[in-house]
């Protein structure tokens, strides 16, 4: 599984990169071996931004969310895909 993390007018810490692996390792139970992931985080508006996309072999998901708290943001994120993953199968 590949995973590549970029920001956007937020300051790239190593907590945020270690908490982004964990989430990422926990939807590899739903994923195939050479699935890509791609993260994206930023601020806007005092709002804390995370998005996911997953391409999956034929399949492709997206999620979104913003919340005042960049972590609350990737669980919510995660949140969102897992569902997601879970209605396609």
């Amino acid at each position: 599984m590949k995973c590549v993390i970029s920001f956007r007018n937020i300051e790239h810490t190593p907590s945020i990169d270690n908490r982004i692996k964990e989430k990422s390792n926990k939807l590899q139970k739903f994923l195939h071996g050479n699935a890509e992931l791609s993260w994206t985080c930023w601020t806007e508006h005092n709002l804390q931004y995370a998005e996911l996309k997953i391409h999956d072999g034929k399949k492709n998901y997206l999620a979104t969310a913003d919340s005042p708290n960049l972590y609350k943001s990737l669980d919510l994120v995660i949140g969102k895909i897992e569902n997601q993953i879970q209605h396609s199968h």
